[in-house]
């Protein structure tokens, strides 16, 4: 893997993307950090304009860098739609100079970002992974889990108060039912009893005859 030089403030690094670019050490903010070169390719030439990559940096209508050769260290340089850096484009000289936009710190990932036309080319068909991306997908898989979990929490709940009215309805029909017994037994026994009294005076009626 290629190496940071001890004058540079970056180095070449593994990223979530592959390969990236990594401050070595603090970089201000509207500093310098490194040029993006390469063979200028000219639209009007038709062996140029037949020319396809990833690493083409369009600097006007007419001209453009072909960054995808290996000495251009920025072309190791991510997106990001949160970026710490920018491209500064000079039409007149033909020259882009990536340069800081906040402070980097050691060890931070270096980035900017590559526009709307790349970006719905190239990282839109697969899933943006910058760090702010990855954050808004991480928040929305939360809001998902957690919106899941309420609504299971509520289903319970509902099952819940159904069965404990379901019980309550079978308590008071028991209740009822065993109301309605006692009413007929007692019924049953106030018939008995007027049924014993009658033969007891029919029998007294019958003695006396």
């Amino acid at each position: 893997m290629p190496a940071s030089t001890s004058a540079k403030p970056y180095r070449i690094g593994r990223s979530k993307t592959g390969l990236g670019l990594f401050a070595t050490q603090p970089i201000k903010k509207g500093v310098k950090i490194v040029q993006y070169f390469g063979p200028l390719l000219d639209s009007k030439n038709e062996k140029h304009d037949a020319i396809e990559n990833k690493y083409l940096f369009q600097i006007s209508k007419r001209w453009t860098v072909d960054g995808s050769i290996r000495k251009n260290i920025a072309r190791y340089i991510n997106h990001a739609c949160k970026p710490n850096a920018e491209s500064d484009v000079n039409a007149a000289k033909k020259k882009i100079i990536i340069r800081s936009i906040k402070k980097i710190e050691p060890g931070e990932e270096i980035n900017y970002d590559y526009g709307t036309e790349y970006f719905k080319e190239y990282l839109k068909p697969i899933g943006c992974k910058c760090d702010s991306c990855e954050k808004k997908r991480k928040k929305k898989r939360a809001e998902a889990r957690a919106e899941k979990l309420k609504a299971k929490e509520k289903a319970e709940r509902k099952a819940l108060k159904k069965e404990e009215k379901a019980k309550a309805k079978a308590k008071s029909s028991g209740k009822a039912a065993s109301g309605k017994a006692k009413t007929t037994k007692a019924a049953a026994k106030k018939t008995s009893a007027a049924t014993k009294a009658k033969g007891r005076t029919t029998k007294g009626k019958s003695k006396k005859a």
